[in-house]
């Protein structure tokens, strides 16, 4: 089978995050990047897929030249090839959806892997809006059940089944779980307690220098990069107040009331 899977280039959570003085985007000077975790997460079940299936995993990411650097990523874990669709403007879920539909229209997968969301925005959309455009079956939220089975067997195994042209994964809802069946070809998008994703070997980084990375541009896709969704300013949150100390609770009971408002 052949597996698609993207691996989207976003900001380190661990840097610190400033915005720009006319509101016009993030400072990205120094910034550190690295791969969507979500999207570890759905490059990792599409290896232990293919593991036990056969086949191929075709990473893709999308935007500036850095993004290789996360394709090279995903191929160092053991994916089998790269597709970098060059892009430096803003994206939206829409115009993500809309590149990741014509790769798939020119790739003819068997499933495509997602994360659930991206950390730099956590829209949460793209891949329900790929699904609509090419009219296949999906599966959101993707997570794992709790089993009888040893550590070393759970991070082995994969926990999204296929069953001929038959998909079947665990999805988290409020309150419980529920199983879902869809048909192949599909798109299914990964929580993050789908699997414990493992780290790059030496060996793989090594070989991963000469698998197949494919430059494509949206404009050898035929999409349009206009954007549906514009952000007009980003702001920073509001700086936090120093804590106040209070001489016993009917004192702080009032100023909850009176100053806080919140009871």
């Amino acid at each position: 089978m052949k597996i698609l899977v993207t691996t989207k280039r976003v900001e380190d959570p661990e840097s610190k995050i400033r915005v720009k003085p006319d509101g016009s985007g993030i400072v990205t000077e120094g910034l550190a990047y690295r791969a969507n975790p979500f999207d570890e997460i759905a490059v990792e079940e599409a290896l232990r897929l293919v593991a036990k299936h056969g086949g191929e995993v075709v990473v893709v990411s999308i935007g500036p030249e850095g993004a290789q650097v996360e394709i090279r990523h995903a191929l160092a874990l053991g994916a089998d090839r790269g597709l970098w669709v060059e892009h430096e403007g803003a994206l939206d879920s829409d115009l993500v959806a809309r590149l990741l539909a014509a790769v798939a229209r020119r790739e003819l997968p068997d499933l495509v892997l997602m994360g659930k969301q991206s950390i730099d925005d956590d829209q949460n959309q793209a891949g329900q809006i790929l699904a609509e455009l090419l009219g296949w079956g999906q599966i959101t939220f993707a997570s794992k059940e709790e089993s009888l089975e040893s550590e070393a067997e759970q991070n082995r195994l994969a926990a999204i089944e296929i069953d001929g042209k038959v998909a079947r994964a665990l999805r988290e809802v409020d309150g419980g779980v529920e199983r879902l069946e869809v048909d192949l070809p599909a798109v299914v998008t990964a929580d993050l307690r789908l699997n414990k994703r493992r780290f790059a070997s030496l060996m793989g980084i090594r070989k991963s220098r000469t698998k197949p990375l494919e430059h494509l541009t949206p404009a050898g896709l035929e999409v349009d990069t206009a954007l549906k969704v514009k952000v007009l300013r980003l702001l920073p949150p509001p700086e936090r107040q120093a804590g106040e100390m209070v001489a016993d609770v009917p004192t702080l009971v009032r100023k909850l009331r009176e100053e806080a408002k919140v009871i």
